[in-house]
């Protein structure tokens, strides 16, 4: 049983749990057992984007029970607890062109930042792309996005947790927290 607070406050905001800690384990175990037989034959690179995914593909990669190699970006369109509808992009890990890339996401809403990445990414000629999250707000999507692997779908509601934050507090709690 978790001993992990059922409610956390941020600034003036409250958040009760959404999802424990042994679900989401579960689930991100599923999803790399499920990616390693998709690759079997293949070194895929998970790329990771930061800040966010940061704890999530720690975890999806280890789960992944084959050969991978993994790199990081940091993308970001969010301020406090929406879109700014702007994507900022870092720089692209050197050599992605023949690599079947995975997109590690934390959570994909309107799908506007992973649209443009993707697009980008394209332009760096990998072998394939295909993108994991594990959080997909089906109500919030605006943009066209095909999310290869979903941990969770679930509402249009902010949460923390698990890497997620608010204005980058909150990352470290090993649940989800659900703003109330």
């Amino acid at each position: 049983m978790s001993t992990a607070p059922q409610k956390v406050q941020i600034g003036e905001r409250v958040f009760s749990v959404y999802i424990d800690e042994e679900k989401l384990a579960n689930r991100v175990k599923e999803l790399g057992a499920q990616i390693h037989r998709d690759y079997q034959e293949k070194t895929p690179y998970f790329l990771m984007i930061l800040n966010g995914s940061f704890i999530f593909g720690a975890d999806l990669v280890r789960a992944y029970k084959g050969a991978c190699e993994m790199g990081f970006i940091k993308l970001s369109s969010y301020e406090g607890t929406s879109s700014t509808g702007n994507v900022k992009r870092g720089h692209f890990p050197d050599a992605l062109a023949g690599k079947d890339v995975i997109i590690v996401e934390d959570i994909i809403d309107s799908g506007l930042t992973m649209n443009q990445f993707i697009k980008d990414l394209k332009q760096q000629n990998p072998n394939s792309i295909a993108v994991v999250s594990l959080f997909v707000k089906p109500d919030a999507i605006q943009h066209d996005v095909q999310i290869d692997y979903r941990g969770f779908d679930i509402p249009n509601a902010f949460i923390v947790g698990y890497g997620l934050d608010l204005d980058e507090i909150g990352r470290n709690y090993r649940q989800i927290y659900q703003l109330i």
